[in-house]
């Protein structure tokens, strides 16, 4: 027996690489847990989750569902939570995925929304948000980097995404007008030239 095949394969997936089926209370236990120890940007917990961890998505998957959680009105997190929980448990999983990450920051926000009403803004805290913004910022690009070496496979891609930047943030385009341009423009450089490659026989 190869060492490759004695390896474990990750949870999520069995020996063979196929999807196991993952049960409703996973799914909603993991997107609690998720949901009740992310701060700032939720992205970074969320990779580190699924794929890292569960290994329920791999990279590429969780790029791509990220591109159309940000694609469409709402919240990344939540977008992305329907889609992962869609995969793994159909409508259910959805229904339970949205369930969790929703109800931790639902409850804390709850619970701080009744003592800012009662006692009004407080030094401590506004400067502990402040820390929190910083920390947000930092794990935002550290998921940047760890997408970036297999997300930017041409050199082009970085064109593309300096071109979203610039566009947003000095022409001052909406996101979703931002995102069309750019992304035509790339499916218009990446579309297949209708040639298809095939392996050599072994």
């Amino acid at each position: 027996m190869s060492s490759a095949a004695a390896e474990p394969a990750p949870e999520g997936l069995d020996i063979s690489g196929r999807r196991q089926v993952v049960s409703l209370g996973d799914i909603f236990l993991e997107f609690l847990i998720i949901g009740a120890t992310s701060f700032g940007g939720v992205v970074p917990y969320l990779r580190a989750a699924l794929v890292t961890k569960r290994g329920w998505l791999d990279d590429k998957e969780f790029v791509e569902m990220l591109s159309i959680s940000q694609s469409l009105p709402g919240l990344n997190a939540t977008n992305l939570a329907i889609q992962v929980g869609d995969k793994l448990g159909g409508v259910l999983g959805s229904i339970v995925a949205i369930l969790g990450i929703c109800l931790p920051g639902g409850a804390v926000m709850y619970a701080v929304g009744t003592f800012y009403h009662q006692h009004g803004d407080h030094a401590w805290a506004t400067a502990g948000l402040k820390g929190v913004a910083a920390a947000a910022v930092g794990l935002i690009l550290f998921t940047v980097l760890g997408l970036s070496k297999k997300a930017l496979a041409d050199k082009f891609d970085f064109f593309f995404m300096a071109a979203t930047v610039l566009a947003v943030n000095r022409l001052h385009w909406p996101v979703p007008r931002a995102l069309i341009v750019v992304g035509i423009l790339a499916i218009l450089f990446h579309r297949p030239d209708g040639t298809e490659k095939t392996s050599p026989v072994q």
